[in-house]
């Protein structure tokens, strides 16, 4: 039998920190991944990143069930099956959150998880290059990693952005990982050296150097639990089904669609779900799979008036270029996500901290790669950032290979239509100052006519997107919560030696994109593992508007 200390299932972000610190402390840890190889442009150049998480090969290809309030629609939910899990797939957007997100998980009942707590963490796992440049460097790390660096912010759209957003009398940032997230100026990603570098780059590989760490490749069906204790995991593995023993503990770390499936496989979830499918339950959790959230958005798209837009790349001959001074010199636009300009602002007065976030991007295009068929434009990603609406996972059956049911049960409150349509509003307000004159030709969409609050909703109805940030099925927060999944430690209710540490754990969605506080998470959580004193608390205070109750801006 193949054994190991700490098994952890899921060599995705938080999975993959894990088992770089676990390694280093001596411990023998396997991790148990179904997905293939991270090698290959699509993954490793940023600039390819529609690639990835459109291909069956590097995504478990999760739809949602047909979504009520989005028209019956049924949503891409693309989570990564790949070596560094949705780290190797997705935007490459690094953003910590808000220190507030941190605060609310504590007062939820997730001791130990304040700003406080956790910004020793983010310190920890950060190399941050860009502190010539105007960043926060009392507030990054330096030494962790991952590496963190921006974009080289070449394209005039990108610093219009940020000049609009401060004609319109928004604060500027400097560094919105730092002390003051509010604020328009420039984004931060993963790559290091003109390529995407991932949760495997920066932990796997240097866990894999020590020999007491060894990567499987297999499909785990359930966690094997005794006498309510967990002892392993059951996999299928080169056409054998076999037990992989933990004889420590057994993590969870496959994601916020694959963790709750697998607990509920394992006997642990809302009994009358597992009875219903033939599972035989060891410990009711009614939370389990519950408060699923994600960030939905829309695409304000405008018409650019010069041909200054990435879409000039966007033929065969432009890629061609692209891809080939990528392959040399680690340079050109493959080398950047794009993404590299940034907007975090509240919606209204009352409101104490941003609650919408903008992805400025140089080109009209979709996340399919699809470009807008005006041309040459440019577009906002726009929408809000703590939904109430709130989904849930369920098995669709009792067999491991099939699909969950997911069901985000997005816009489901008026307040969702109510700050959606701010959001629009309040992107075309930016579009409209004079820094966007020299580009701006005309609105693609929603279009000049959408207008109208039953306008925009159609638009909305018709046109969001899941931004891919789904977090918060096994909620993290105390024992006697009776909806509570895993205790402030990670160690799952009802069950020993099990612990779960990926954005499932999420009490709420976070601001901005999951990839850095879902690497934190596994971060602090190997320091659990290993029966480790947090680290100090570091009680930074974060940038508050001074007149938040007073102003919108």
């Amino acid at each position: 039998m193949v054994q190991a200390d700490y098994v952890i299932v899921g060599a995705g972000s938080a999975g993959c920190a894990m088992a770089l610190r676990l390694a280093e402390a001596g411990r023998s840890v396997l991790v148990v991944e179904h997905g293939g190889s991270d090698a290959g442009p699509f993954i490793r150049m940023p600039g390819a990143l529609s690639y990835p998480m459109n291909m069956a090969r590097y995504d478990w290809g999760y739809r949602t069930e047909p979504e009520p309030r989005l028209g019956g629609r049924r949503l891409a939910c693309p989570r990564g099956k790949v070596i560094g899990g949705s780290s190797s797939i997705n935007g490459m957007v690094y953003v910590r959150g808000h220190a507030r997100d941190f605060d609310h998980w504590r007062d939820m009942g997730a001791r130990g998880w304040g700003y406080a707590d956790v910004l020793p963490y983010f310190r920890r796992m950060e190399c941050w290059h860009d502190g010539d440049h105007g960043g926060d460097p009392a507030w990054r790390g330096t030494d962790g990693p991952l590496h963190v660096t921006r974009g080289r912010r070449d394209n005039p759209l990108t610093r219009a952005f940020v000049e609009a957003g401060r004609e319109a009398g928004y604060e500027l940032t400097h560094d919105y990982n730092g002390e003051k997230q509010e604020g328009f100026g420039p984004y931060d990603m993963t790559v290091w050296k003109g390529r995407r570098w991932s949760a495997a780059d920066a932990y796997l590989r240097p866990a894999l150097a020590h020999p007491n760490c060894v990567l499987v490749r297999a499909f785990v069906r359930r966690v094997v639990i005794e006498d309510g204790r967990a002892i392993g995991v059951e996999v299928d593995r080169g056409g054998r089904r076999e037990v992989i023993a933990a004889r420590r503990e057994v993590v969870l770390a496959a994601s916020s669609i694959n963790s709750p499936k697998l607990l509920m496989l394992s006997g642990i979830g809302p009994a009358a779900e597992l009875t219903a499918h033939g599972i035989d339950v060891v410990a009711d959790r009614p939370g389990v799979g519950a408060n699923l959230q994600d960030h939905l958005e829309v695409y304000v798209q405008m018409a650019a008036s010069r041909p200054v837009s990435l879409y000039k790349y966007w033929n065969l001959a432009g890629k061609a270029w692209v891809g080939l001074r990528w392959l040399l010199t680690r340079s050109g636009p493959g080398a950047s996500n794009q993404f590299e300009s940034a907007g975090f602002v509240r919606s209204a007065a009352g409101v104490d901290y941003p609650d919408i976030q903008f992805h400025f991007l140089p080109i009209a295009v979709r996340y399919d790669g699809r470009a807008a068929a005006e041309g040459h434009g440019f577009q906002a990603h726009v929408g809000p950032m703590r939904s109430p609406s709130r989904g849930r996972v369920r098995l669709r059956s009792a067999d491991p290979a099939d699909a969950p049911e997911i069901c985000f049960n997005y816009m489901s409150t008026d307040q969702d239509w109510r700050d959606f349509r701010r959001a629009i509003r309040l992107a075309r307000e930016v579009f409209a100052q004079p820094a966007f004159a020299p580009y701006r030709r005309h609105e693609i969409q929603p279009g000049a006519a959408a207008q109208s609050d039953a306008a925009l909703d159609a638009f909305i109805r018709d046109h969001a997107e899941s931004a891919f940030h789904p977090c918060g099925t096994c909620r993290m927060g105390r024992a006697d919560d009776a909806h509570a999944v895993v205790d402030e430690e990670a160690r799952v209710i009802g069950a020993s030696g099990l612990r779960v540490a990926d954005s499932s754990i999420f009490p709420r969605i976070t601001n901005g994109n999951l990839n850095a506080p879902s690497i934190m998470v596994g971060e602090k959580v190997s320091d659990h593992l290993l029966g480790r004193a947090p680290l100090p608390p570091e009680n930074a205070a974060a940038w508050i508007h001074p007149r938040w109750q007073q102003t919108q801006r």
